[in-house]
């Protein structure tokens, strides 16, 4: 991995991009604080199929502890799955970031049938 520097205009924030496959790893809360910075655009620029491709792989562990990680869907976009360690952060493949960056129409429509079907 190596580190990305990304100056936000709350100050500057450091992501791992992993060098072969161009996946990111996000320390707990920067890549919410991320998702709505402009300056943040650039830091996804691996190709998005090679990432889907990484969709199958398992028995991922936590960079920073070594303890496996949880899969998990993203809650506005679920189409979004990524890596996380509870204690310190999570890991979207290629291009995740960037979906997970611009929510769509059509993310907002997926989240509301979802939350209809909760009710039901």
């Amino acid at each position: 991995m190596h580190e990305i520097e990304i100056e936000t205009l709350h100050g500057k924030v450091v992501i791992d991009k992993c060098e072969r496959c161009e996946g990111l790893w996000f320390d707990n809360g920067e890549a919410e604080q991320l998702k709505n910075d402009w300056m943040a655009d650039f830091a996804d620029s691996g190709d998005p199929a090679i990432g889907k491709t990484y969709n199958a792989v398992r028995d991922i562990q936590c960079p920073r502890c070594g303890e496996p990680m949880q899969k998990i869907n993203d809650a506005k976009q679920s189409h979004i799955e990524y890596e996380a360690c509870a204690e310190h952060g999570l890991f979207m493949d290629a291009g995740e970031f960037t979906d997970y960056k611009h929510e769509t129409l059509l993310d907002y429509f997926r989240a509301l049938i979802a939350s209809v079907k909760r009710r039901v």
